[in-house]
């Protein structure tokens, strides 16, 4: 018999398979340094969190294979020893289920986290018709640009001296 750590006794295999957890103190860990208890300080392994979690995803192969695992357990306990061992909760097994079912296997691709953007929001609209505007003048300057350098080849071919505009005339 096994004791649980409620102190319930459960037959031999079927309690938590764990390493029992020692409580030995070596004294303070100077600042910097993360140890285990038990662990010499040089061999213990970074375990630091990271700084942002990563979520998990899964292909549709993965969950079509998970479900059709799910659907030949036929013993009470299967399919929660199922989810343990993959590491998954029942609610994706709900959910794949209700994805399956509406026959739609891209729904159980991966989908792009996120707000999904709207193609009928003004602030889009607005953004085009300005970068069609923008366009427009750009094509009109370089335009511009090539008239008054073929300006300026024609009057220094003709010999005409050109003026170039004084400060205050470009305001009027």
């Amino acid at each position: 018999m096994e004791k649980t750590t409620n102190n319930q006794l459960l037959p031999a295999g079927t309690g938590p398979e764990r390493a029992p957890i020692s409580k030995v103190s070596e004294g303070p860990v100077p600042a910097g340094k993360k140890t285990s208890p038990g662990v010499p300080a040089g061999d213990c392994p970074d375990v630091e969190v990271p700084q942002r979690p990563v979520r998990r995803s899964f292909l549709a192969d993965y969950k079509l294979q998970i479900l059709r695992q799910a659907d030949a357990c036929t013993q009470s306990g299967q399919v929660g020893e199922l989810l343990r061992r993959e590491g998954l909760y029942s609610s994706h097994l709900r959910t794949w289920r209700a994805q399956r079912q509406q026959g739609t296997l891209d729904a159980l691709a991966p989908k792009k986290r996120g707000r999904k953007p709207r193609d009928n929001d003004p602030l889009i609209e607005e953004n085009r018709r300005l970068e069609r505007v923008n366009k427009r003048l750009v094509e009109r300057l370089r335009q511009a640009e090539v008239i008054i350098d073929v300006q300026k080849k024609v009057a220094e071919i003709l010999g005409i001296p050109l003026q170039s505009p004084k400060p205050g005339e470009l305001d009027s």
